[in-house]
């Protein structure tokens, strides 16, 4: 069999791991043929977390500092977009129109004129998108999509979602912020995919209202206006979504936390509160026998089905899924990616709709899809 042959743009951190792990967790279906930056220092030289340079680690790969020159001039099926959190769009266009299949990080664009210019790129394209939403396959969130589905919890009508992110005191907070200097820069409620995506992954309507307000800076450094930001989303029928986001804080707990109100149940996964207090998933049924009380689900980041496999890695398990998943779409030759690019502007997109709302002191806003008759590219 040909091996599916992968370009990565980008070689920041995020970068570096996802072509390591396509490297060596899928060598037997996958080969990262080439890898783009425009700072060879990243190609050349050992970096952060890393025991040996990237041209060892990918020996098959040809580096190009010119984006356009790798997709011109190597043969690429799938191009991984590994760039800054805020400059995706731009190398997915470039790639869709030379009719090439695109991995991209989210969030998926930095902007609704972004937007429309990806969603028609691939319109127009023979190549196809995948959002690389790695909270969407954790365990924890498969529970919750297997509890909703078996029509445990009912319908959902109340749901909130936390990423506190950066608190202080930790070497990996620190680290992260040089080697992703986007985070300083970028607003946190735009960084909304890691939250909403997990629990859009149960609601078939859009998103339609949001209002929103910021916490001002409370840090003496240069990091985003905004230390924290409150979002509240909601749909036409009325579901509700209460979203908090961080940039810094003191608090010093797991990132991660979601709770789901549905008309026969309820779930929650509260990430770690300190080391006395350990990330922990439970729901609560009237539909199951023995399920009135509490009940503690064994479900951690891992999906069940990559739990004995020596390979899964990366947050949790939840990256070696996404390439099993896409991988596996893209030899099947399936129509569109599990998590397509529609699904990549239904996560970002109220983001970039919360960050204008807070701007204007917490306005009501409406907001609109590229697939929408009213879709605009102004607010």
């Amino acid at each position: 069999m040909e091996k599916i042959r992968v370009g990565v743009v980008g070689l920041g951190h995020r970068g570096r791991h996802m072509a390591r792990l396509v490297q060596d967790a899928f060598d037997h279906c996958a080969t990262v043929v080439a890898a783009c930056d425009s700072d060879p220092v990243l190609w050349h030289e050992t970096q952060w977390l890393q025991q040996k340079p990237m041209k060892e680690i990918l020996p098959n790969a040809v580096f190009y500092e010119n984006y356009i020159e790798m997709l011109d001039h190597c043969k690429i099926d799938i191009v991984m977009v590994e760039t800054g959190a805020d400059v995706h769009a731009s190398f997915c266009i470039e790639a869709l129109n030379r009719n090439m299949d695109v991995f991209s990080d989210i969030p998926s664009v930095a902007n609704l004129k972004e937007a429309d210019a990806l969603w028609k790129a691939e319109q127009a394209s023979k190549g196809k998108l995948m959002t690389g939403a790695n909270p969407n396959e954790w365990g924890f969130i498969n529970a919750l999509v297997d509890l909703y589905q078996k029509g445990l919890l009912g319908k959902p009508y109340y749901m909130e979602a936390e990423y506190i992110h950066s608190s202080l005191n930790t070497v990996e907070s620190k680290e992260l912020t040089v080697h992703s200097p986007w985070r300083k820069l970028l607003c946190p409620i735009r960084y909304c995919t890691h939250s909403l995506g997990p629990l859009l992954r149960i609601m078939e309507e859009d998103l339609r209202y949001v209002v929103c307000m910021g916490t001002g800076n409370h840090f003496d450094d240069d990091s985003q206006k905004d230390n924290m930001s409150a979002a509240l989303f909601q749909t036409e029928s009325g579901v509700t979504i209460r979203l908090l986001r961080n940039g810094k804080c003191r608090a010093g707990i797991g990132s991660h936390s979601y709770r789901v109100f549905g008309t026969k149940g309820y779930y929650e996964r509260l990430d770690s509160r300190g080391a006395q207090y350990p990330a922990v998933t439970r729901f609560r049924s009237d539909d199951l026998y023995g399920a009135h009380d509490f009940t503690i689900l064994p479900s951690g980041m891992m999906a069940n089905e990559y739990i004995y496999n020596p390979k899964a890695s990366g947050h949790g398990g939840a990256d070696y899924a996404l390439m099993d998943h896409m991988f596996t779409a893209y030899l099947n030759g399936d129509a569109e990616y599990p998590i397509s690019l529609r699904e990549g502007l239904r996560m970002t997109l109220p983001g970039i709709f919360a960050e204008e709302s807070s701007k204007r002191k917490g306005e009501r806003l409406r907001m609109t899809y590229p697939w929408d008759s009213d879709w605009s590219t102004e607010f």
